[in-house]
């Protein structure tokens, strides 16, 4: 069988890597892929942009690809997987719909209320002015989130108001429309991905990602400064706790808004002092670097998890 995959980066890259080492795969695509996957053997690029459904259509119907594997989470928030799948062409992805649960921190986080599940207090503001008061009368560490697509980078754990009202400055500033003000947690991020067809989850190995940009792990957030898996600070109780608390939890109550959820569904999640899994956020996607970590451990073929 023949894979398109979309995306330019690393993790596009250990899909490529991960999807070629199947008998089953004879060819992979990558759109528009990147330098390593120019390279790599039974591999090649392709010049459209991420945004082009109709192109990749095309393409997929004219070269019999048999599943097209979606990387970042931009052409799913844009409906990549829904165009696709009028097209009748197999892709691993979620909706347009589902891919709210990373393009809003605002949905994600009243998801997560809706569901009862263990995570941060948050309010939701449409202006600065509202969002900055909120702020002064709670006072520091607390964190600012902005309600959309932000490459990872969209979130400021301020340890001081000044840093806060700054960060919600910026927020409205770039024309963000709401952001979430939340509560400070303290402990170790873990990040937990999972592959589900809407009903049935299967977790991989956890990993745990460097965000901040300094030594020291100071600095703003990054996209992901490295990573590596297994994580052992995911015990097997915690693990069966975040699939039965987060993940299947979170799956059962998309099912409630009729969101047929298929993909991958990524929980961020905070391990307090005490124990306890609390959830920063979900992504839609494949984390990136995480997959780089990921993957290589990963013994079952991937298009098998995938169709």
């Amino acid at each position: 069988m023949k894979v398109l995959v979309v995306g330019n980066g690393g993790r596009e890259h250990a899909l490529a890597w991960k999807l070629l080492q199947s008998e089953q795969i004879q060819q992979v695509f990558c759109t528009p892929g990147n330098g390593g996957t120019a390279v790599m053997e039974r591999c090649q690029n392709l010049p459209l942009r991420v945004d082009d459904f109709e192109g990749m259509a095309r393409f997929a119907r004219e070269n019999d690809i048999s599943l097209v594997v979606v990387g970042p989470e931009l052409p799913l928030s844009l409906g990549i997987a829904d165009y696709l799948r009028s097209q009748n062409i197999p892709v691993f992805g979620p909706t347009r719909a589902g891919a709210q649960i990373e393009a809003s921190k605002a949905w994600a986080k009243a998801l997560m209320q809706e569901a009862k599940m263990p995570t941060a207090k948050a309010v939701v503001f449409a202006d600065a002015a509202s969002a900055k008061a909120y702020v002064k009368a709670q006072g520091a560490p607390i964190v600012v989130k902005a309600d959309g697509l932000a490459a990872g980078k969209g979130v400021t754990v301020a340890q001081t108001v000044e840093e806060a009202l700054a960060a919600v400055e910026e927020v409205f500033s770039n024309s963000f429309g709401m952001v979430v003000i939340e509560e400070c947690l303290t402990g170790e991020e873990v990040s937990v991905l999972a592959l589900t067809d809407g009903l049935t989850i299967r977790p991989l190995l956890p990993a745990q990602d460097h965000k901040r940009i300094g030594e020291g792990d100071t600095g703003p957030n990054t996209g992901g400064m490295g990573a590596y898996a297994p994580a052992p600070l995911l015990t097997p109780q915690l693990m069966q706790r975040i699939e039965k608390e987060v993940l299947h939890n979170a799956i059962a109550h998309l099912r409630k808004r009729k969101i047929d959820y298929r993909g991958v569904l990524y929980a961020g999640l905070m391990i307090t002092p005490q124990g306890e899994p609390k959830v920063l956020e979900f992504n839609c996607r494949f984390g990136d670097p995480e997959t780089q970590a990921i993957l290589p451990l990963l013994e079952t073929p991937l298009e098998e998890l995938m169709l």
